[in-house]
C-alpha cells in the first residue's frame, strides 16, 4: 500500500458523520472521489462489477473514484464515510476493497469526525489511519455473481437466506435445469464449485450476524450449519479465524 509523505497540517481526508442507513438500495452511481465507508452499526451490501461485497460493522468498504457501484441496505443504522480530498491513501488500490475495521480504526475515524479543527493534530491523526489500513481477503466477504440467469436466481436465493438446505440437485430441478449444466456454470462464472460458493455466502452472512452480537452457535444456525464445530472449521478454512474475532462490532 503506497502512502504518500506530506506535512501534518495539510489535510488529507475529510469525515462526513454519522450518515443513516435507510432500508433500500441507492442505485448505481460513481464518487468523484476515493470513499471509504464504515458501517458503525447496521450492515451494508455493495454491488460493482459483477461482485457483491457484504459489509458488518467489522469492517469497511474503500470505493476508488468513478467506479460504477450501488449500494443496499442489509440491516439499518448509522455509518461514516471518509472522502480522500486530494489523490493520497492507498493509491494503489484500484478496485472495491475490503478494509477490517479495527478499534483503533474506528476511534480515528470517530475522534476525526468529532474533532474537525485543522492543524497538526488533525494531521498526524488522518496520517495514522491512512497508515493502519489493510485489506482483507476477498474471501471474507466478497462473493462473484453468476450472470447466467438460472444460476443467478440460485444465487440471489441463497444471499437471501444462506441456511436454505437445498442441495445442487434440488437447486437444478428448482430451476428447470440438468444437475451438470448448474455444476458447470457455476464453476465457469464464478471461478468456484456450488459447495465452495455457498461456504462463501454461509461465513460472509456469518460475520454479519457475528458482529452484529451472536453468540458462534445462533450464527451458525441462521446460516443454516447444524453443528457449530462444523461451523467454525469451514469459518477458519476461509478466513483463516476463528468465529469469535468477529463478535461485537469492530474485529480484533
Amino acid at each position: 500500500m503506497a502512502i504518500h509523505d506530506r506535512e501534518a497540517a495539510n489535510p488529507m481526508l475529510v469525515v462526513v458523520g454519522r450518515p443513516e442507513l435507510d432500508p433500500g438500495m441507492a442505485g448505481e452511481h460513481r464518487h468523484r472521489r476515493n470513499m471509504l465507508s464504515w458501517a458503525e452499526s447496521g450492515t451494508f451490501a455493495v454491488h460493482a462489477g459483477g461482485r457483491e461485497w457484504l459489509v458488518p460493522p467489522s469492517h469497511g468498504m474503500w470505493m476508488p473514484a468513478g467506479v460504477l457501484h450501488s449500494v443496499e441496505t442489509r440491516r439499518p443504522g448509522r455509518g461514516r464515510v471518509v472522502i480522500f480530498v486530494d489523490d493520497h491513501g492507498p493509491t494503489d488500490w484500484r478496485e472495491p476493497t475490503g478494509v477490517a475495521i479495527t478499534p483503533l480504526i474506528a476511534e480515528l475515524i470517530v475522534h476525526l469526525d468529532e474533532n474537525r479543527r485543522r492543524g497538526p493534530l488533525r494531521g498526524h491523526a488522518e496520517s495514522l489511519l491512512l497508515g493502519l489500513l489493510e485489506p482483507v481477503p476477498n474471501t471474507v466477504f466478497d462473493v462473484p455473481i453468476p450472470a447466467d440467469d438460472r444460476v443467478r436466481r440460485i444465487a440471489d436465493a441463497l444471499i437471501a437466506d444462506p441456511a436454505d438446505p437445498r442441495d445442487l440437485d434440488e437447486w437444478a430441478f428448482a430451476v428447470n435445469a440438468g444437475v451438470r449444466t448448474i455444476s458447470r456454470l457455476f464453476s465457469a462464472e464464478t471461478g468456484l464449485t456450488f459447495n465452495q460458493w455457498r461456504t462463501r455466502v454461509r461465513v460472509r452472512a456469518a460475520i454479519g450476524h457475528l458482529s452484529a452480537g451472536a453468540s458462534v452457535g445462533s450464527a451458525a444456525r441462521a446460516v443454516g450449519y447444524r453443528k457449530p464445530a462444523a461451523f467454525a472449521e469451514a469459518f477458519r478454512r476461509l478466513t483463516g479465524q476463528p468465529p469469535s474475532i468477529y463478535q461485537g462490532g469492530a474485529a480484533r
